[in-house]
């Protein structure tokens, strides 16, 4: 399962930034009708996480994550025979379409592989490991892009095609170990147990699975919903990489593109260097608590980009690293807990369902987010930052509303059951949210 998001993120990061230039050089169409044809197909691939919601709760999350692989894999595998825009279009919706499935259906990856508890340092691990891939891939992308004339850029195709066959293959050769399916189906029971012994004493059951479910129900979580809205706020985070760091350097600050780039290899070398480390230091504490913090520091970071035009060119430089560092600390810290949250106030009958109603706050934000980025640095260059701290700090409140939430959802216990779930299970007291799967 590791080597296969490995594999997956390496393959993204071979051709995430050489689309357009592999269309420009092999079909002669102009930039803005090719830009034209990417942006179609990422629209009409908006829906993917909606209808794939669904097939992870009948098929599963390995199914699923197997077959969106596969999408992806014969949608670049097209790019090899499309010439007309139409093709394009395509071929570009297979590859959406199949990187909806996949990252849709990755968070559910780690429910199979790992016990609950463990969850967070799976997220950390996958964390890390996808921002190497993302890198590495970029890296070898470039080199291969290097060769004369069309050739780099048709390997660069036909080695992304076969890394997400290669995954795919990997996932369907994987079984899930024995000790999470075995958690699995103790959380199951002691539900059905807690459920038995509410309809006993004539309590109402309100947290009962129904019969049937669906995204109404997902709407109708006010938990839920409100961690939606919250992780928008860490979307538009993630996306200053790749949409605002390069040009705000060299067209805000006016530095040399080269610092731009060194910032952006500092992101990757600092989060796989520290990435597990700082998630074993932050266990201990409730994750809401640590989410909450990694905002305020995201806000931090973003404070101090905006204050970098007011600064002289040294200190503006420092500056940078000093902002950036901070940034990558809040991206380490509150990650691997967000993701664990999705995952764990997410009821296992609809989990699929829910985690496409989660996949959607990314799909909005990189969607809006290259727009409104780019019109806001327009008017200025500490702009952006200024609506990003903003975000950073909103969300601060909203996940302590969420952690009231949480905790007023848990059981309630008698005095003789302290320390334990009503089946007699020890209680997850340590963490911010209750663990419904």
């Amino acid at each position: 399962m590791v080597n296969a998001a490995v594999i997956d993120s390496i393959g993204s990061g071979l051709v995430l930034a050489f689309i357009l230039v592999y269309f420009a050089k092999t079909t002669g169409l102009s930039l803005p009708a090719i830009g034209g044809a990417l942006t179609m197909a990422r629209f009409l691939a908006v829906p993917t996480a909606m209808v794939v919601g669904p097939l992870i709760d009948r098929w599963g999350a390995r199914v699923v994550a197997l077959v969106g692989n596969l999408i992806s894999a014969v949608g670049y595998a097209g790019f090899l025979v499309a010439e007309d825009l139409w093709q394009i279009v395509a071929v570009a919706f297979l590859t959406q379409m199949g990187g909806a499935a996949y990252w849709t259906s990755s968070s559910g990856l780690v429910v199979l592989a790992s016990t609950p508890e463990r969850r967070p340092r799976w997220f950390a691990l996958l964390h890390m490991l996808r921002n190497s891939g993302l890198g590495f891939g970029g890296a070898l992308g470039a080199l291969l892009v290097g060769f004369d004339g069309t050739t780099g850029l048709t390997l660069l195709v036909v080695a992304n095609a076969a890394s997400y066959l290669v995954a795919a293959l990997l996932l369907a050769l994987w079984r899930p170990p024995l000790a999470a399916v075995q958690a699995a189906a103790r959380q199951k029971e002691e539900q059905e147990q807690e459920r038995k012994k509410k309809r006993q004493e004539g309590v109402e059951d309100a947290a009962k699975p129904k019969a049937k479910g669906g995204y109404g129900t997902v709407l109708r979580d006010k938990r839920y919903m409100l961690l939606v809205g919250i992780n928008i706020n860490f979307v538009f985070a993630a996306l200053v990489l790749s949409l605002l760091i390069a040009v705000f350097v060299t067209e805000g600050l006016g530095q040399a593109a080269w610092i731009g780039g060194v910032v952006l290899v500092l992101n990757s070398v600092q989060v796989a260097a520290t990435q597990t480390l700082v998630n074993r230091r932050l266990e201990r504490y409730r994750p809401i608590r640590v989410i909450a913090a990694g905002s305020l520091i995201n806000a931090l970071a973003f404070g101090i980009f905006a204050a970098l035009g007011l600064a002289p060119t040294w200190a503006g430089v420092v500056g940078l690293f000093v902002a950036m560092v901070l940034y990558n600390f809040a991206e380490t810290a509150a990650t691997p807990f967000s993701e664990d949250l999705s995952v764990s106030l997410a009821p296992e009958h609809l989990r699929g369902r829910y985690l496409a109603v989660y996949q959607l706050s990314w799909t909005f934000g990189q969607t809006v987010a290259p727009l409104l980025l780019t019109l806001l640095l327009d008017l200025g260059a500490a702009w952006p930052w200024v609506f990003l701290m903003t975000l950073g700090l909103l969300a601060v409140p909203a996940l302590l509303l969420l952690e009231r939430m949480v905790e007023a959802a848990k059981p309630k216990q008698s005095e003789g059951d302290a320390g334990q779930g009503s089946t007699g299970a020890p209680t997850d007291t340590s963490k911010g949210f209750v663990r419904t799967s």
